[in-house]
C-alpha cells in the first residue's frame, strides 16, 4: 500500500473552485460544518482518500459491516446565487503524526488545484474551556484582502486569538496552499467549550460561510442537534452544582471510587 492512495469516483473539473476543509477537531465543529453542507447541497462524491497515516483500524456500524478508515472528497457545481464550485473536504480522522498531516495536505492541496480550486476555507472550533452561549466566529486569513471580506460578514479578527496558533489540517491548509500552490485562504472557527460535539458553533460557522457564497440552507438538523447538547451540559452543571453543595455541607465525597 502506499503512503497516501486516492480513488477517484469524479474527478469533476471545477471553475474558480472553493475548497472546504471540516475535518475532526475541538468540538467537531468543522466536522460537523461540512457534513451538513454535503447534505444541504446534495454533494456528489469526488473521492475517497486511504493512508498508512490514519489510525491502523476500522469503523463499524449499527450492522456490524466494518470500513477501512478514510477521508472524502465531494463536490457541487453552481452553488447559490453566485454559481459557485465547491469542493468539500471530510472524514473520519486527521493524520496522526507531524509528517503525516503535512503529506495528507499538500496531496489534498494538489489535487484540488488540479481540479480547479482557486481559494479555500478550513472550518474549526475554537475552544474557550467554557459553555459558550452565543458562539462568535473568529478569523485567519493568508492576505489583507481576505481579512477585510471576512469582516464585512462579522467574522471576528484578534490579535490575542488564537494565541497558540492553528494546529492540524486547518492550519496547514492555510499555510502549505498559500506558499505552495497559490492559493488564499481563510480559516473560520466557531467558538465552543471544547467539552463537547458543538452544533450550536458548527452553525455559527456555517452562517458565515452560506453568506460569503450567498448561498440559503437549512439548519434544522443542526438545531436539533444543538437542542441535544444544551440538555446534556444542563445535567452538568447540575452535577456540578450538586458536588459542590455536597461539599460545601460537609458530604461524602464520592467522585473519586473507581
Amino acid at each position: 500500500m502506499e503512503d497516501i492512495t486516492i480513488d477517484f469516483v469524479d474527478k469533476a473539473e471545477l471553475e474558480d473552485g472553493i475548497l472546504i476543509e471540516g475535518l475532526p477537531g475541538v468540538g467537531n465543529v468543522g466536522k460537523l460544518a461540512v457534513e451538513h453542507l454535503k447534505e444541504e447541497i446534495d454533494a456528489k462524491k469526488a473521492a475517497d482518500i486511504y493512508s498508512l497515516y490514519f489510525p491502523p483500524q476500522v469503523l463499524v456500524d449499527e450492522k456490524g459491516l466494518s470500513k477501512l478508515v478514510k477521508n472524502t472528497l465531494y463536490f457541487k457545481k453552481d452553488v447559490g446565487e453566485k454559481n459557485t464550485d465547491l469542493l468539500l473536504l471530510t472524514g473520519d480522522y486527521q493524520g496522526m503524526t507531524p509528517q503525516g498531516q503535512y503529506q495528507l495536505t499538500d496531496r489534498i492541496l494538489s489535487v484540488a488545484k488540479d481540479m480547479g480550486v482557486s481559494k479555500l476555507f478550513s472550518l474549526g472550533g475554537y475552544s474557550h474551556g467554557e459553555v459558550v452561549e452565543e458562539p462568535e466566529v473568529l478569523g485567519a486569513a493568508t492576505t489583507p484582502e481576505k481579512i477585510e471580506e471576512m469582516k464585512e460578514i462579522g467574522v471576528k479578527f484578534s490579535e490575542e486569538h488564537p494565541s497558540s496558533g492553528i494546529v492540524g489540517a486547518s492550519g496547514l491548509l492555510l499555510g502549505l496552499g498559500d506558499r505552495l500552490y497559490d492559493i488564499p485562504g481563510v480559516c473560520l472557527m466557531g467558538e465552543t467549550s471544547g467539552y463537547f460535539v458543538d452544533p450550536g458553533a458548527a452553525r455559527a460557522v456555517l452562517k458565515k460561510l452560506s453568506g460569503y457564497i450567498s448561498l440559503e440552507i437549512g439548519y434544522a438538523e443542526l438545531d436539533e442537534k444543538a437542542e441535544e447538547v444544551e440538555e446534556l451540559t444542563s445535567k452538568v452543571k447540575d452535577m456540578d452544582m450538586s458536588g459542590l453543595q455536597q461539599q460545601e455541607s460537609g458530604g461524602e465525597d464520592l467522585s473519586y471510587i473507581g
